[in-house]
């Protein structure tokens, strides 16, 4: 359990530093240079997610289940992740969607956990899905009062198309190949 609370909050550790030190985040930078800080941002989360991933695996073996989900729950996040996939697409695709939802990326991040917290009851999914819940949360009420500077693909007209067909054939190939290889667990069964 400590490596996947380490690792969580490394990695979110990291991707929060604009939240909470954005003055820091650019003298460091500045300090740095862009190119390192990224390599370093980069190796430091790669770290938290590799910490993560690991504990979360670990906990597997000597699972604390904190509820049990109805059944029923299951189909409900099923709805809740149609919309994960094509979102992520979105963020880096203007269109319709993203002027609608703002911070797709975001978005995406809340209907994921959310529909994990449904789905599963142990205290490692808690962890891991709750933690990103909290942090996606008060990372988009922190976009409000933080400048944005994003680069994306230019607009374009089927942007949205692509989203939605990328992102529902991404979510077909999630829930019936790579999510049992991936993670070893069905989502169908």
């Amino acid at each position: 359990m400590a490596e996947l609370i380490g690792g969580l909050v490394i990695f979110l550790g990291m991707h929060s530093v604009a939240i909470v030190a954005p003055a820091a985040r650019d003298q460091a930078r500045s300090r740095w240079g862009e190119g390192p800080w990224k390599i370093g941002y980069a190796l430091i989360s790669l770290l938290g997610l590799i910490l993560t991933v690991r504990g979360f695996g670990l906990t597997r073996l000597a699972p604390v289940v904190l509820y049990t989900p109805p059944t029923w729950l299951r189909h409900v996040a099923f709805l809740l992740m149609l919309p994960v996939f094509p979102l992520l697409f979105a963020a880096n695709l203007p269109g319709r969607i993203r002027t609608a939802t703002k911070h797709p990326m975001l978005a995406a991040v809340k209907f994921w956990a959310l529909a994990h917290l449904l789905a599963n009851g142990r205290l490692a999914d808690v962890l891991l899905f709750g933690g990103f819940l909290a942090w996606a949360v008060v990372d988009r009420i922190s976009l409000k009062r933080r400048p944005q500077s994003l680069r994306m693909a230019p607009p374009g007209r089927f942007n949205d198309l692509l989203a939605v067909v990328l992102g529902l054939a991404t979510y077909v190939f999630f829930i019936t190949w790579a999510h049992v290889r991936l993670f070893g667990v069905s989502p169908l069964g």
